[in-house]
């Protein structure tokens, strides 16, 4: 399904990174903490593939790829940006949720 590939961890954290401008994907796996090399290579992949992220071949030796937000992919920036907002503004409601859950769940 298109949201699961869009919306998980690691494909909102590359698209993020990828907002300020083209990197190769050790300046991208730099940026995300505890991304694994498997786990981002899968992630750019998918995002290239659903036509997010362009990937273009730098003939230096030796060769360097570099991945760049197409405009698809930046108009996922306002919804992304949306989502964060709402994550920060409800953090609490939904940490005191959590609490009331596993406190019910315990007894």
């Amino acid at each position: 399904m298109l949201f699961d590939q869009i919306a998980d961890k690691w494909s909102m954290m590359v698209l993020t990174v990828l907002d300020n401008g083209p990197m190769r994907f050790n300046a991208i796996k730099r940026h995300l903490e505890g991304v694994t090399q498997k786990a981002l290579t899968q992630c750019l992949r998918r995002l290239e593939r659903n036509g997010l992220v362009s990937r273009r071949v730098i003939p230096l030796s030796p060769v360097a790829v570099e991945y760049a937000i197409t405009p698809l992919g930046r108009s996922l920036q306002t919804p992304f940006k949306a989502l964060y907002a709402w994550t920060l503004a409800h953090f609490d409601e939904v940490e005191d949720a959590r609490r009331r859950f596993d406190r019910r769940i315990m007894d």
